[in-house]
């Protein structure tokens, strides 16, 4: 019987069986289209036939392109895939377009990390009508058909959000907190609110924190971001004690706003996805914490059920996806993969360079140089 979400339990077993290859793998990626399906990791000479891997966009977090693209090809390649990675750069049009080539080449498996549920479950459709399997990659669609789905606990990972920052505020009673969150179309963004309420709710509750306002920011718009939460500030009379971000390209902007008002440093302010550029703004001191997804047990895990799939072996696949999460709009369940997320701190910023998502060189520049030295990173 598979478990329901969200649960840790499997994620964690099947995370321990992944994290073995997880050393070394190196987030320099580059950016724009992935076109180039034919660069990546030695491997597989795909006997397995290829499968196709539409990415959402480059515009929000450098994740997709610097982690998820290098990783998948390396991973697919490694169980006998010939690996097909593609970005749509938040363009619906151009998603259903990759996803109508990639069917009609004939690809072995889907792998469907849509911009919104809309298009990803029109996606999945008309590739299961032509006999292909689909996986759901880090972002469920609501309503949608795909059977399997691939991502982190991402309800644990606004509670880590959630920790990071009443962690932050603990010794400011009354402190007051903007939230900042993702695309409302997201069903991630939705699940990290949930996950950061869990903490937070309580703590607003009691009075303990003051929550100013919740916004959601279309499309993960970085720029949109910075502004809104800009408007909020200065509609509060300027005065601010912590900022929820949902991710580290939301946090980047929030922070430019805060160095704007002098408040960059002095004001706790959450991220996600453990970029390079993150990483900075917490050894810095200007970002409190992000979370780190350990992609390449992701890309692994997606891998290797992709490999199940193709071989047409479901009870495999539904081995490897023991877990269970919600579609509430389809009142469906989906076999899951869920794997564990990392809060990571300025003490703990070494843990992600040493596992290889991100180089040294990368993170341990300019005035952060010196941090990185008392660290020990590099």
């Amino acid at each position: 019987m598979r478990r329901r979400f969200p649960l840790r339990a499997s994620a964690a077993a099947l995370g321990a069986l992944l994290i073995l290859s997880a050393c070394g793998a190196n987030a320099g990626g580059g950016s724009g289209d992935s076109d180039d399906s034919a660069s990546g990791a030695e491997g597989g000479d795909g006997e397995l036939g290829t499968v196709g891997v539409i990415l959402p966009e480059t515009a929000s977090s450098a994740r997709w392109e610097g982690f998820d693209k290098p990783m998948l090809e390396e991973a697919l390649r490694a169980e006998g895939f010939e690996p097909d990675v593609q970005n749509a750069q938040g363009d619906v049009q151009k998603f259903s377009t990759l996803a109508d080539g990639m069917i009609a080449q004939g690809v072995s498996v889907l792998v469907i990390a849509s911009i919104n549920s809309e298009v990803g479950g029109a996606v999945a459709s008309k590739a299961q009508a032509a006999g292909i399997p689909t996986i759901d990659y880090d972002r469920l669609n609501l309503g949608g058909s795909s059977e399997y789905y691939v991502s982190f606990d991402n309800v644990r990972v606004g509670e880590l959000q959630g920790e990071g920052m009443a962690q932050a505020l603990e010794d400011e009673p009354g402190a007051q907190v903007i939230e900042i969150e993702g695309a409302p179309t997201d069903n991630n963004a939705t699940l990290f609110h949930e996950g950061q309420r869990n903490v937070l709710q309580p703590l607003y509750d009691s009075g303990d924190l003051e929550l100013v306002q919740s916004q959601p920011i279309d499309d993960w718009n970085n720029q949109e971001g910075g502004q809104v939460f800009e408007q909020i500030l200065t509609s509060n009379g300027g005065e601010v004690d912590g900022v929820v971000a949902a991710n580290d390209g939301l946090a980047l902007a929030v922070i430019t706003v805060l160095r704007k008002y002098g408040l960059n440093g002095t004001v706790p302010v959450t991220g996600q996805d453990a970029t390079a550029e993150g990483l900075r703004a917490i050894l810095r001191g200007d970002q409190y914490m992000t979370v780190f997804k350990p992609v390449k047990e992701e890309a692994e895990a997606t891998a290797k059920l992709a490999a199940a799939l193709a071989e047409g072996d479901t009870a495999a696949a539904d081995e490897i996806a023991g877990d269970v999460s919600e579609d509430p709009e389809g009142d469906r369940e989906v076999a899951s993969v869920l794997l564990e997320p990392y809060l990571i701190t300025k003490d703990s910023v070494k843990r992600v360079v040493d596992e290889g998502y991100v180089s040294a060189e990368d993170v341990c520049i300019k005035d952060v140089a010196d941090v990185c030295s008392e660290l020990g990173i590099g």
